[in-house]
Order: C-alpha cells, then structure tokens, then sequence
C-alpha cells in the first residue's frame, strides 16, 4: 500500500518515513519547497515537493495513496502570536483533511500535541479526558494545533472522514535535522543551560511515536485522540539523566519562580525592542514551572505503542548529533 507522509523531512516525519520503509510500503514523502533536508536522500520513496498551504498540490499529492500520515507543523512559538503558524497548523490540516476525502483514502494519522489537553502530576497524569488548559500561555501554535483537532473530528462526524489523532509530549531521539527538541539536549551539552527550574514534563522516544504512528494505520478507532507519552521527569531528573549520558555536569541551580519569571518578561521585552528571539520568553518560563506530565495508557492499549526508556532516546539523539556535527569541538 501507499502511504503520503507530510511532513516527511521534519524530526517525526523522518522517523515515521524509516518505519514505513521497514514494514514494506510504498511511501509518498511530501515536502516544502527548497526544503535543505538531506537526510530522505538514497532512500527508496518518492519525493513529493509542495505547499501545504495550496490545496491543489496536497490533493495532486495523494492521488492513488491508501493512507495519509499528516506531520507536517509549523512548531515555533515565538512570536507567540503569527499568522504563518495557525495557516500551517490548521490551513494546513484543511488541506490535508480535503485531499484525503478527495482521495477516498482509507485513513488520515495526523500528529497534533498533547497541550491539547490538561496536564496532570506523577500522581494523576493528564489522559484524553483532561480539560484543554494551555490557551492562558497565549501561543498560537498550541491554540492552532487544538483547532486542527477540532475541525478533523468535525469532519469525522459530518463527512465520515476515518481519522485518528496522535498526540505526542517532548519527543527525543535520532534525525533531529532542525534541531527542534534536541536543542534542549545541545544546550545542556554546551553548558548553556544556567540551572533548573520547579517543573517537569513528559519525554518520549520519537521512535516509539512512530511506531506507534504506523499501527495507527490499522488500529485505534477513528474520531479518537492518543497521547503520546512515556517518562514523567523533573527538570532536574532528566538533566542529571542527560548529563549522565553526555558525560557532563548537570546544572546544579535551583532557578527560583519569581526570578525565572521576571528573565522571562524582560528576556520578552528586549526580543521585542530589537527584532530577535528571546532565549526565554514569558510563555515559556510559565511552562517550565508546570508538571507537564501525561500518561499513554490509551496509547499502549490501542495502538501497541511501545514504550523504551528515554536513556536510549537520548543516547540516539546525541549519537546522531555526534555523527552529522551538531557538537561542537
């Protein structure tokens, strides 16, 4: 069977190409124009190249496909608020969302976020019934990703789209070309992390998510959402665990909350005045003082995802940093 990936040269998609490849099917890999991306090259798929903001090259896109696993996101948040990343994220979807009924495929995977519902503790982790509680950090691409959700299941209900939804937490692991998640991993390895804060959130193994993104083919029930999740650590549990297997210290500061807050804020004000990227801003030192746990019991029930330590995840992703020059000397 065929299968069109959007997406497929962004951290998840690459994985997800790999794990389709492995289980014998034919894959339509659909990527962004003068996309940089090396690492699909020498492997047997076909290059699909788009706009994902254009409908009729989405729905050309999946022509004769049997499924479609839609990854492609526009994951920034800064600027919290920009047009780009809701026309990605939900214009986006849309298009995605026509094309497969266009297309009469049998069903459309698509990756959102597990901030699509509330957070929890160690004690009770956030599952698919928790309420939707990340709209007070103001970032559209958490408040776009929730309305991609919304309008697929729309159209699950009144079109009869079979659609399912994956939803995954931080993700580590291996082809982090950008790099996204593993930025966090790099700046803990060049010791540009100053310390940690009262926080912790879920860590997954992008592997893990997609595997569990191809059984999702087959399994799960459509109009249904699956958190994708695994560890629940503290941020200084999963430094000392990153430090371990770097071969570096950890950070060794407690951050407290008024002053993580207070860098945030002027951080956010100085982006602001001078055009650039604030290296914490307000959004994100709120973030970092929640428990951002979840659980993937669902996940593993339904659709047989498997769930490996994130030592391994971290391993692999500084092994692959390590191999394509991402360290530096």
């Amino acid at each position: 069977m065929e299968v069109l990936v959007t997406g497929a040269d962004g951290f998840l998609g690459n994985n997800i190409v790999r794990e389709l490849l492995i289980r014998g099917h034919s894959v339509k890999a659909f990527i962004q124009k003068n996309s940089p991306i090396t690492t699909l090259d020498e492997m047997p798929l076909k290059k699909i190249y788009g706009d994902i903001l254009i409908l009729e090259e989405v729905e050309q896109a999946a022509q004769g496909c049997d499924y479609i696993i839609h990854a492609a996101a526009n994951t920034y948040i800064w600027p919290q608020r920009s047009e780009i990343i809701r026309k990605v994220n939900y214009d986006g979807t849309l298009h995605v969302i026509k094309a497969a009924l266009k297309a009469s495929v049998k069903r459309l995977v698509s990756i959102g976020t597990a901030n699509s519902f509330g957070n929890g503790t160690l004690e009770n982790p956030g599952d698919e019934t928790s309420p939707f509680t990340a709209g007070k950090y103001a970032l559209d691409y958490i408040d776009s990703k929730l309305e991609a959700q919304k309008t697929i299941f729309k159209y699950v209900k009144e079109e009869g789209l079979n659609a399912v939804i994956l939803n995954p937490t931080f993700m580590l692991g291996p082809y982090d070309t950008k790099p996204s998640s593993g930025a966090l991993l790099l700046a803990l390895y060049n010791k540009e992390v100053p310390g940690y804060t009262a926080g912790g959130k879920n860590f997954v193994y992008v592997k893990d998510v997609a595997v569990a993104a191809c059984n999702a083919l087959s399994m799960g029930r459509s109009g249904e959402c699956y958190i994708m999740a695994n560890e629940n650590l503290s941020y200084k549990s999963f430094n000392k665990l990153v430090a371990g297997s770097f071969g570096v210290k950890a950070p060794k500061w407690y951050i407290p909350t008024p002053f993580i807050l207070l860098f945030g804020l002027l951080s956010q004000w100085w982006a602001i005045l001078t055009k650039t990227t604030p290296k914490v801003s307000l959004a994100v030192a709120q973030l970092s003082l929640i428990t951002n746990y979840y659980t993937s019991a669902k996940a593993i029930r339904e659709l047989g995802m498997p769930q490996t330590p994130i030592k391994k995840a971290v391993e692999e992703a500084f092994d692959w940093f390590k191999q394509n020059g991402y360290l530096k000397k």
